[in-house]
C-alpha cells in the first residue's frame, strides 16, 4: 500500500511539472502553422510515452517488490512451521474476467510457479537452474512501439519535405548568426562619434558617403566640393580642422552662426563617418569654379610636425 502511495506521489509530482515547467520550442525561422502544430503532437505524444513507460517501470517495480516481499514471507512461514493467512485476494475465484484475461495475455503471461518445472532447463550451476521465460509482453509491446515510433521520427525530421530536418536546421542556425552578426556590426558602426572616427577607405563606404554628400552637401558646397555658400573642400585650407575627426564634429554639430545645420538627428554616426571620409577624398581633385581659399592650411599633426599654419586671404 505504501509503494502505491508513492508511485502516485510521484507520478502527479511528474506531470504537474509537465505543465509548470514546459516551454514552447523556438523557432529559429518563420514556419507554416501546419508543421508547427504537427510538431506540436509529436512533442506531447512522446511525452505521453515517457510518461506511460516511467508508470509501467513504477507499476512492475511495486509488483516486484510485493510478489518478492511475499515470497520471503512464505520461505521463512515454511523454515519455521507458520502457516501464513489468507489473503482475500489470493482466494481462487474461477474463470477470469476480460480484462483479467488481456492483463495476464498482453502484460505478465508469466508461468506460474507450479508449472515452472516444465520451462526448467536441464543444465545446472552449483545447484541453480536456469528458466526459459519469455521475455515480458509489456516489454515487448514497448519495443515494438519504440521501433514503430523511431520510424516516425526519422521519417518526419529527416525524411520528409517540411523543413524540420537537421540540415534545415542548421541552415536556420547559420541564417540567424549572419543576422545576428549584422546587427552587431550594425551597432557597433553606430557607435562611432567624433572622438574615435576614422578614415574609411573601401570602396562601399565611400561610395554611400559620395551619395550622402550630393543629396545633403552638395547644395552649399557644390557637386564636386568646390564650394557655394560654404567653403571649398578641393584645397589644403580648412577653417574648423581637417582631420576626420574635426569633419565628424562640424558636420554632427553643425556651425549654427555660419548657417550650417547640425545632422546629428538625419544621418546615423556611421553615414556622418562616411560622408566625412569620402570629403577627405576631394583634397586635389582641382574642380571647376573653386571658391577662394578660407581658413589655415591643415596638416594631421599627429603624424608629422609642420609649420605654424599659414593664414589665408579669405579668413
Amino acid at each position: 500500500m505504501q509503494t502505491r502511495k508513492h508511485t502516485l506521489v510521484f507520478l502527479f509530482t511528474l506531470v504537474l511539472g509537465q505543465f509548470l515547467f514546459a516551454q514552447e520550442p523556438v523557432s529559429v525561422d518563420p514556419v507554416s502553422p501546419a508543421t508547427t502544430e504537427v510538431a506540436d503532437i509529436m512533442t506531447i505524444g512522446f511525452g505521453l510515452a515517457v510518461l506511460l513507460v516511467l508508470a509501467i517501470a513504477l507499476y512492475t517495480m511495486s509488483r516486484s517488490n510485493r510478489y518478492l516481499s511475499k515470497r520471503v514471507l512464505e520461505f521463512e512461514a515454511e523454515k519455521h512451521g507458520v502457516k501464513l493467512p489468507v489473503e482475500e485476494s489470493e482466494v481462487f475465484v474461477e474463470g477470469d474476467d476480460f480484462w483479467t484475461k488481456i492483463r495476464k495475455k498482453y502484460w505478465e503471461d508469466a508461468v506460474p510457479i507450479e508449472q515452472e518445472g516444465d520451462i526448467t532447463f536441464d543444465h545446472s550451476y552449483d545447484g541453480i537452474r536456469e528458466l526459459d521465460n519469455k521475455l515480458p509482453p509489456w516489454w515487448v509491446n514497448m519495443f515494438i512501439l519504440s521501433i514503430i515510433w523511431a520510424f516516425g521520427y526519422m521519417y518526419y525530421y529527416h525524411w520528409s519535405d517540411n523543413n524540420w530536418s537537421s540540415d534545415q536546421q542548421y541552415k536556420n542556425e547559420m541564417e540567424r548568426a549572419k543576422k545576428e552578426v549584422a546587427m552587431a556590426l550594425a551597432g557597433k558602426a553606430n557607435a562611432v562619434d567624433e572622438s574615435n572616427a576614422t578614415v574609411l577607405t573601401d570602396a562601399s563606404a565611400l561610395g554611400d558617403g559620395e551619395l550622402i554628400f550630393k543629396n545633403t552637401c552638395a547644395a552649399c558646397h557644390g557637386q564636386q566640393g568646390e564650394g557655394g555658400v560654404g567653403p571649398n573642400f578641393t584645397d589644403e585650407y580648412w577653417i574648423h580642422g581637417g582631420g576626420v575627426k574635426d569633419l565628424f564634429r562640424t558636420i554632427k554639430y553643425g556651425v549654427p552662426e555660419k548657417g550650417m545645420i547640425s545632422w546629428q538627428s538625419q544621418l546615423k554616426p556611421s553615414d556622418i563617418q562616411k560622408v566625412a571620409s569620402y570629403i577627405l577624398t576631394l583634397k586635389g581633385t582641382n574642380p571647376p569654379n573653386q571658391k577662394e581659399p578660407q581658413g589655415v592650411i591643415w596638416r594631421d599633426t599627429t603624424t608629422t610636425e609642420t609649420p605654424a599654419p599659414e593664414q589665408a586671404q579669405g579668413e
